[in-house]
C-alpha cells in the first residue's frame, strides 16, 4: 500500500527506485570515522546528562548501522542529514507495502529539516547527540503536525499541536521524523484472530523475518521498521509487554525504563490512574549502545506528568560486570515454552558464567505467579470501562470488535476486591524485593515462543492466559529491562531475544550486561525483506 501523507506534508516524491540506495563504507574508513567522530553531550533533561561513548557497531551500511554510529559520521561531516533521511525514505518505500509498519509519512518535512540539519552543521551548529538522525515514532505518541490516530477511529484526523514530551525531547537532540508506526487501538485492543500489532484503521503489521509471523505488539510496527532498516530507532510503549514483545519477536534491542523515570505525557494512554505505574517509554533499536544514548535523553521530570521522578542516570560502562551475581530461569512454569527458547536462556547465561562473579538458576514462581493473579484481577477490576472512557474522550464509536467481545464477558468487581488485589501486588513487589536483593541482574525469556503466525481463529486469539506472564509481571513491579536477540528459532529463521532485567533504577546493570551479551550473540540480524 502507499503510505498517507500527514496534514502538513506537500506530496512525496515519485521518483524513488524500488530498492533502497545505501552507501557503505570499507573497514578502513570505519575505523578511521571510529577515532574522529564524537557527539557532544547535551542536558536532555533535568540532573541527566547523556554519557558518549565510542561505537561498538560493526554494520558499514547506512540505513543498518546503529543511530550512534551514524550521529557520529553525521558530526564528522562524512555523512549528510539529507544523505541519512534519503536513504531510510528509500528504504521504507521498498519494503513497507509488504511490512504495513509505517502508517503515515512526514517525508516533505524531513527532507526539509535534514536540509536545514546539514546548514547548521556547516555553521557549527549542532542540534544535539542525534543530529540529523532519521526515526519514526509510535502512533501513539503525539507528534506536532503530523497525524497521531492511535489506532482509533475518533482520532482518525488528529492532528496535534505540539509533541509528546519524550519526541520533542529527542527531536531537540537532532533526530528528525520519517512517520509513525502502526499499533492496536489505544495500544491495547488488537482484532480478534490477527495475532499482531493491528487495528480497524491501519490493519495490521508483519514481521520482516517472515511476513506471515507476528510482530507482536503494542509496538509492533516500530519493531518491524527498525528491524528492517526502515529507521535508526523508534520510541515505544510498554504496558504488558508492548516494548518487549516487538523487540523479541522482530530481533532488535528495546528498553523498558524504571516506572516513572520516563515522562508519559502525550502519549495515548498517559499518566494517572490505577494502572499509572505500568506504563513506560523507551527507545528501540538494533543495537544496545543507541538504547544507552537514547534513554537519558527522554528521562526525568517534564512537570506534567506528576509521577515522574528524578532520579539520576548511572553509565552503563561504569558497570563491572565481574562483582555481578546473576540469576536465570529458562521457564517460569506457568505457560507453554519452546525448547529453543529455553536454550537461547541456558545459553546466555553460559556466556555469563566468565564473565561475572557468579551465575545461578533460581525461579522465584510463587511470588511471579502472585504478580500475575494480582494484575489480572486490577486489569479486569472495571471490566474495561476504562477503555471505553478513552473512546468516548476521543468520540469512537465503533472501537475494537475483541475489545467490545472481552467487556460483554466481565463483570466489575468491587472496591474492596480490588483494594485486595491493589494489596496483594504490593506485596508480591515487596517480596520480589527481597529475591532480587541476592543478585544484581536476573536473566529470562521474553516469551514462550519465537513469533507466531498472524493468522488464527479468532477463537484463538487469547489461547494462553499466561502468554504474557514473562513480561506483565516487571509491569507490575516497575522495574527496568532490556531485550536484546540472543538466539534463532529451531527452524533458523526467527529472532529470539532475552530478558535482561534489575532492580529500579539500575538501567546501567542491565545495559551493560545486555551490551556483552550482545557482542556474544552478534545481536541484531539483517532480515531477508
Amino acid at each position: 500500500m502507499n503510505l498517507p501523507k500527514t496534514a502538513a506534508d506537500a506530496p512525496a516524491a515519485a521518483a524513488h527506485a524500488d530498492q533502497p540506495t545505501t552507501r557503505q563504507f570499507s573497514r578502513r574508513e570505519l575505523l578511521s570515522l571510529a577515532r574522529s567522530a564524537t557527539v557532544a553531550p547535551i542536558i536532555a533533561a533535568p540532573a541527566l546528562a547523556v554519557s558518549q561513548a565510542a561505537s561498538t557497531d560493526p554494520s558499514s551500511e547506512l540505513i543498518y548501522m546503529s543511530a550512534t554510529k551514524l550521529a557520529g559520521l553525521i558530526r564528522a561531516k562524512k555523512v549528510s542529514a539529507v544523505e541519512a533521511v534519503e536513504a531510510y525514505i528509500d528504504r521504507q518505500l521498498a519494503v513497507n507495502d509488504r511490512l504495513n509498519a509505517v502508517v503515515m509519512n512526514s517525508y516533505a518535512r524531513a527532507r526539509a529539516e535534514a536540509k536545514a540539519a546539514d546548514q547548521a552543521a556547516a555553521r557549527g551548529n549542532w542540534m544535539g547527540p542525534l543530529h540529523g538522525v532519521p526515526m519514526t515514532i509510535k502512533d501513539s505518541l503525539d507528534t506536532e503536525g503530523v497525524i497521531t490516530t492511535g489506532a482509533t477511529y475518533g482520532r482518525q484526523q488528529f492532528v496535534p499541536k505540539q509533541d509528546a514530551t519524550v519526541v520533542a525531547r529527542v527531536r531537540k537532540a537532532g533526530a528528525i521524523l520519517l512517520g509513525k508506526t502502526n499499533t492496536p487501538e489505544f495500544t491495547l485492543g488488537g482484532l480478534a484472530g490477527i495475532n499482531a500489532a493491528s487495528n480497524l484503521l491501519y490493519g495490521s503489521s508483519h514481521n520482516p523475518y517472515d511476513l506471515s509471523r507476528t510482530t507482536s505488539g503494542s509496538s509492533g510496527g516500530a519493531g518491524a521498521i527498525v528491524a528492517a532498516g526502515g529507521a535508526a530507532f523508534d520510541i515505544g510503549s510498554d504496558w504488558g509487554g508492548s516494548i518487549r514483545g516487538p523487540a523479541h519477536n522482530n530481533g532488535i534491542a528495546g528498553i523498558k525504563p524504571t516506572s516513572v523515570r520516563v515522562p508519559r505525557t502525550g502519549h495515548i494512554v498517559d499518566y494517572g490512574g490505577l494502572y499509572d505505574l505500568w506504563q513506560q517509554l523507551g527507545p528501540m533499536t538494533r543495537r544496545v549502545e543507541d538504547l544507552s544514548l537514547i534513554t537519558p535523553i527522554i528521562s526525568g521530570p517534564d512537570f506534567r506528568d506528576a509521577s515522574c521522578a528524578p532520579v539520576p542516570w548511572a553509565d552503563p560502562a561504569a558497570v563491572n560486570l565481574k562483582k555481578l551475581k546473576v540469576a536465570f530461569f529458562a521457564a517460569n512454569g506457568v505457560t507453554d515454552t519452546d525448547d529453543d527458547v529455553r536454550q537461547t536462556v541456558i545459553q546466555a547465561a553460559k556466556w555469563l558464567e566468565g564473565a561475572t562473579t557468579s551465575v545461578t538458576e533460581d525461579l522465584p514462581k510463587a511470588i511471579l505467579q502472585d504478580l500475575y493473579e494480582s494484575r489480572t484481577q486490577l486489569t479486569n477490576a472495571d471490566a474495561w470501562a476504562f477503555y471505553q472512557r478513552m473512546a468516548a474522550k476521543w468520540g469512537t464509536q465503533n472501537f475494537s470488535p475483541s475489545v467490545a467481545e472481552r467487556m460483554k464477558s466481565m463483570t466489575p468487581i468491587s472496591t474492596a476486591e480490588t483494594v485486595a488485589a491493589w494489596e496483594a501486588a504490593d506485596d508480591a513487589k515487596s517480596r520480589m524485593l527481597g529475591w532480587i536483593s541476592q543478585y544484581d541482574v536476573l536473566i529470562c525469556p521474553v516469551s514462550g515462543k519465537a513469533a507466531e503466525v498472524i493468522d488464527r481463529p479468532a477463537s484463538a486469539a487469547r489461547p494462553n492466559a499466561y502468554a504474557w506472564s514473562y513480561t506483565g509481571a516487571f509491569n507490575s513491579t516497575g522495574w527496568p529491562v532490556v531485550v536484546v536477540r540472543c538466539g534463532t528459532s529451531a527452524d533458523g529463521k526467527l529472532p529470539i531475544g532475552v530478558q535482561i532485567v534489575a532492580a529500579p533504577w539500575r538501567e546501567d546493570i542491565c545495559l551493560a550486561v545486555a551490551s556483552y551479551l550482545e557482542s556474544r550473540s552478534g545481536g541484531w540480524k539483517k532480515p531477508p525483506i
